[in-house]
């Protein structure tokens, strides 16, 4: 269910794990390109924002890791309520300033694998990553299937013919036995161990796991006992029909990783070249998101996306609950909707019997809400607090006066709500949505931004329910 809107004066504090998965972006554009609007809970409409970068300030150094922005202006679906965005953005490290690499491949060769967009694209994907590899990184190479077991020995990076090699030699057939496979790869890693390095281990599967330990919880159980070793988890999903997007999510997010879901080779080489830092080197773990909203100055608020990173207040300060980790050079984006006092734009009524909201007017009266930020260096189990008011006079009165990256942001978020039904974005329709993203295209090197406004006339072809709008929400 989409998280619902909450009045300030009842619920005033919002906390949540930030998310730089992507997967979800990738799948939905999978069942798009096949003529079908995807499944409502395949769209997790944090990922489709963070699916793109965005010109946030970069940090001043490397402590703290990360620089965050906050931005508001009226929402593009609803002028009656504003769109505050917070975004974050790490440090950026060129690939060849990465620390040692120890990397352990866990490939999935059951008989589900056979297909032209499963093992035979995860082999070409995967010497993408193996091509960037230096003589002081060393990959390992694990297969599961009804059994699992170690087809290449820790390998330096500069033997990449030897490297490729063993994956050429790999073939699907059997069932699929994913706990006794993650469990081999992490006593390899162990057993490679780099400290102050790079330590991986690097799952491609469609998740379908038939054997073994196949209990959902169990599999979250092992991968989350096995993180304490230092020794994150990233997940790429291959393949349709049978995947298990689900359990690909939930798997890097228990093990301390990020889940990217592999449909083109040029998606791959997104995720392993162009993005090979963010994917392979943590800057930031355990990092949570808690915002305080003044209901002297909010009626509700709405925190758009995050649906299965929504935390308990008395997270926030708990170091032993685990939260999103922020690789070198990743950006965050999250956007909440909030309707001001006397705006027009509530959704509820107040509580009858509630209290009136009290406060210092002198002090607190220009702050629309508080930002707080708990985040932990990769090699620490203590976290740090950062904290920023979010005030009035940032406020930007016309919509069209914001960042690019604001109004982009807006239109994927306005794109995923679409694709989710379209709750509470009024008479705002996928028109709407091409008509922001067009005028916050910007600069697209790789051109991703232009395939996303594909997508959105693709959506709106598909999607009966959200016809043409003609512009009317935004214009």
């Amino acid at each position: 269910e989409e998280n619902p809107v909450k009045r300030a004066a009842e619920q005033p504090v919002s906390t949540f794990s930030i998310d730089v998965d992507t997967g979800s972006y990738a799948n939905v554009r999978r069942f798009l390109n096949s003529g079908r609007l995807p499944p409502r809970d395949a769209v997790r409409v944090e990922e489709l924002i963070n699916y793109f970068d965005y010109d946030y300030p970069l940090p001043d150094g490397r402590q703290p890791p990360f620089r965050v922005s906050t931005e508001l202006a009226p929402t593009p679906w609803n002028p009656k309520t504003l769109l505050m965005a917070v975004g974050i953005k790490g440090y950026e490290l060129p690939k060849t300033k990465l620390p040692p690499a120890n990397l352990v491949f866990l490939i999935d060769v059951s008989g589900s694998m056979e297909a032209p967009d499963k093992l035979d694209l995860l082999k070409p994907a995967l010497k993408l990553l193996v091509r960037q590899l230096r003589p002081e990184d060393k990959v390992a190479i694990a297969v599961y299937a009804g059994a699992a077991g170690m087809v290449l020995e820790p390998t330096a990076g500069g033997q990449k013919s030897k490297i490729e090699a063993a994956l050429d030699r790999l073939s699907a057939g059997g069932s699929t036995n994913g706990g006794a496979g993650i469990q081999l790869a992490y006593n390899l890693a162990r057993e490679g161990f780099v400290k102050d390095g790079v330590n991986r281990v690097i799952v491609a599967t469609d998740g379908d796991f038939n054997v073994g330990t196949v209990n959902f919880e169990a599999l979250k159980n092992l991968v989350e006992t096995q993180r304490k070793s230092g020794i994150a988890l990233t997940t790429l999903g291959f393949g349709t029909g049978n995947y298990n997007d689900r359990l690909m999510e939930q798997l890097a997010d228990a093990g301390n990783g990020n889940y990217a879901y592999i449909d083109t080779l040029q998606e791959a080489n997104k995720v392993l070249v162009e993005q090979m830092s963010a994917t392979l080197l943590t800057i930031a773990k355990d990092v949570k998101i808690q915002i305080e909203f003044n209901p002297a100055r909010v009626e509700e608020y709405r925190l758009i996306g995050y649906e299965n990173r929504v935390l308990r207040r008395e997270d926030f300060n708990n170091d032993a609950v685990d939260a999103g980790d922020i690789g070198a050079g990743h950006t965050v984006t999250a956007l909440y909707e909030i309707a001001l006092k006397g705006s027009g734009g509530n959704l509820t009524e107040p509580l009858r019997y509630g209290q009136a909201a009290v406060t210092d007017s002198a002090a607190r009266g220009d702050e629309i809400a508080f930002l707080r930020l708990r985040y932990k260096q990769p090699n620490s189990d203590v976290s740090q607090l950062q904290e920023w008011p979010i005030r009035r006079d940032q406020i930007v009165k016309d919509w069209k006066e914001t960042s690019e990256r604001f109004r982009f942001a807006a239109a994927v978020a306005g794109f995923g709500q679409l694709l989710r039904g379209g709750r509470y974005t009024t008479a705002f329709g996928y028109d709407d949505v091409l008509a922001l993203a067009r005028g916050a295209r910007g600069d697209d090197p790789f051109g991703y931004r232009g395939e996303f406004l594909t997508l959105v006339s693709l959506a709106r072809s598909l999607d009966p329910g959200k016809v043409s709008e003609q512009g009317q929400a935004i214009r």
